[in-house]
């Protein structure tokens, strides 16, 4: 196994809550039942991963690395090795599974959205194309197992109708900022994309600014409305939404590690008279070392943009760095001398 420093780069939970998996820099798998917990297997990866989900069924784990490929995990046989399902030409950013599990959807750095069928996944059953950066994260609408959501290095959030692979509606989130937030001309991408059935609403965080986006489904005209921006003081680190409670906020903040929001009169509000805040929020105060050093490593998506050259600016400035060093450093003459240039003849030997 490789020797990292065992930095965690991918985790996720099983949707009914009974298991845990995580993938870290030194190429492990580990696998984890939550009542009672106890670590079930740790198995080795051929790269390191990208992100990790679980089957609906909860009897394998699918893990995305950044070579491109998805490798399938026994939940059932924790001991047994991986098996190769799939894979890209490019880097693997995120994966999905739809409620039944007979796709899975995954999403790499050149733009695309494959959906592939879980049982023969060499068979495809769609693209989805239309982003003109990475794309970041992939979402299956839990109640309209039908949609997908996703996101992207083009500052967009997609609907789609992903068997087909036909887009329903782009939101273009660099529309929605005031104009005075300092963040106005970065480009950002979605780190996190949570869904509430109840409300109907889509909470989207971005990798580099303290904002959160709502937005509400509307699945019978297939398409999205803003709602409203929830913005933060500290850096926020993860969004989750939890049924009956509302939405989850963990940022950069010892004295305030977590802010609950619910719903009042159509407006998401911070909630700060939670008990289940308190109680939560408490049990981070006290491991706070461990949560500020695993959080604050990490880099976001700012080197998976396209690299632009402009060729004529980068030949104009080698050019001149030439001739700047001819004029400091002369070729010598025939006799070991430094040869005299007469001027202009620097420009016309370039």
């Amino acid at each position: 196994v490789d020797k990292g420093s065992d930095t965690i780069l991918a985790s996720t939970f099983a949707k009914s809550g009974r298991y845990f998996a995580l993938t870290d820099d030194s190429k492990r798998l580990i696998l984890f039942r939550t009542k009672p917990w106890q670590c079930l297997s740790v198995r080795t990866v051929v790269r390191r991963c990208t992100a990790l989900t679980f089957t609906a069924s909860e009897e394998k784990l699918l893990v995305a690395d950044k070579s491109g490929d998805v490798y399938s995990f026994s939940v059932l046989e924790p001991q047994e090795c991986g098996k190769l399902e799939l894979g890209h030409l490019s880097m693997l950013l995120d994966v999905a599974v739809s409620p039944d599990d007979r796709y899975v959807l995954t999403a790499d750095r050149d733009e695309k959205i494959r959906v592939s069928w879980a049982v023969a996944p060499h068979s495809i059953e769609s693209f989805c194309l239309g982003h003109a950066e990475f794309v970041s994260r992939v979402l299956v609408v839990p109640d309209h197992p039908e949609l997908l959501l996703s996101s992207s290095g083009d500052c967009t959030l997609r609907l789609w109708e992903y068997r087909s692979g036909r887009e329903l509606h782009c939101c273009h989130l660099t529309s929605l900022q005031e104009p005075a937030e300092p963040w106005g001309d970065k480009r950002f991408a979605a780190s996190r994309i949570t869904y509430c059935s109840q409300e109907s609403c889509v909470a989207l965080l971005c990798d580099c600014i303290p904002v959160v986006y709502i937005f509400q489904l509307d699945a019978h005209r297939q398409q999205l409305g803003y709602r409203q921006q929830l913005a933060f003081q500290h850096r926020v680190w993860d969004i989750v939404f939890e049924e009956g409670q509302g939405l989850w906020v963990l940022q950069d903040c010892r004295e305030a590690p977590l802010v609950l929001c619910r719903p009042v009169d159509g407006r998401w509000q911070a909630d700060p008279e939670s008990a289940a805040l308190r109680k939560v929020s408490a049990h981070l105060q006290r491991n706070w070392a461990m949560l500020e050093g695993a959080a604050g490593g990490d880099v976001g998506f700012s080197g998976l943009y396209k690299a632009t050259f402009d060729n004529v600016t980068a030949y104009l400035r080698k050019k001149e760095e030439r001739l700047q060093k001819r004029r400091q450093n002369p070729p010598p003459g025939p006799n070991g001398q430094a040869k005299k240039m007469k001027p202009g003849e620097a420009s016309l030997r370039c």
